[in-house]
């Protein structure tokens, strides 16, 4: 999961340029819930569930498929990604908070020292890209739509956990989860005008098909497996790691140049995810505590 959605960053920027942002989440999650969809029917898998559940999952295709994507596409036009990722690693604090208010779980502190380590390290590793940072409105927009993003991506998450918590297969959740968003999507597109495009570039039509089938079939299957045995929480960690595989691409595709603090951000992040996930006597002593 941490390598494909670590490659992920790399994929979408061959979506920009000929299609509307938005159609492109759509089309990504469309081809992804077809592969779904034929998977349980070749395997006879069930698709009929309880109606609350489907109310649960519509919740999830709205916050996380449509408002966490169509939002986040949107902001990467105003801010430059070493923005984004910073502002990612304060997903895991929302799960936190949000899986104690609705889900009345209990707030493990080695999460959060683990995510304020892992956030610390991320600050390290993209330190040079703030100093291109200059003040405008343009700034300010695109910090507040990332910042909405990451808000819904966590309810998203944090429904999910409820879902899988009543027993119902990953599989079959993410399929419906996504069909619903795929509709939210359309629909918001036509309301906005989204002019329908066929791009010309076969980039794009590589770069589709790789989200779609790992970056969205694969990548969020094994993501809401671990949602199911960890809980939202600790999976949720998932998205101080993958920037460390971003970096590691862009050095082979991009000529990013490591620096100091991009070694010591890189030890600081996977210590914060060693504690997190209570491998270390520190996080065992807090949950003995």
């Amino acid at each position: 999961m941490v390598l494909i959605w670590g490659s992920t960053w790399l994929a979408i920027t061959f979506q920009f340029g000929e299609v509307d942002p938005t159609l492109s989440v759509a089309y990504r999650f469309l081809i992804a819930a077809i592969i779904l969809f034929s998977y349980c029917k070749i395997k006879k898998l069930s698709l009929s569930l309880p109606r609350h559940i489907h109310i649960k999952m519509a919740g999830v295709g709205l916050c996380l498929y449509t408002l966490d994507y169509t939002l986040l596409y949107q902001s990467q036009q105003y801010i430059i990604s070493a923005i984004v990722a910073l502002m990612s690693s304060g997903m895991v604090y929302f799960n936190v908070l949000l899986r104690r208010v609705l889900l009345k779980k209990p707030i493990r502190k080695e999460v959060m020292i683990g995510a304020t380590l892992g956030m610390f390290g991320i600050g390290l590793i993209f330190l040079p890209e703030f100093a291109k940072v200059s003040a405008n409105q343009y700034l300010l927009l695109g910090i507040s739509l990332a910042f909405t993003s990451f808000f819904f991506a966590s309810l998203g998450n944090v429904i999910s956990e409820r879902i899988l918590d009543h027993g119902t297969p990953v599989v079959q959740m993410n399929f419906w989860a996504m069909s619903y968003g795929v509709i939210f999507i359309f629909t918001a597109a036509l309301f906005n005008g989204a002019e329908f495009t066929i791009p010309t570039n076969p980039t794009y039509y590589y770069s589709i098909l790789y989200l779609s089938v790992f970056g969205s079939v694969l990548a969020f299957g094994a993501y809401m497996q671990l949602v199911k045995q960890m809980g939202s929480d600790k999976a949720a960690y998932v998205v101080l790691i993958y920037p460390i595989v971003a970096l590691i691409l862009s050095t082979l595709f991009e000529g990013y140049q490591w620096h100091v603090e991009a070694f010591i951000g890189v030890a600081i992040v996977l210590l914060g995810n060693a504690v997190a996930m209570g491998k270390l006597p520190i996080s065992r002593a807090q949950r003995k505590l």
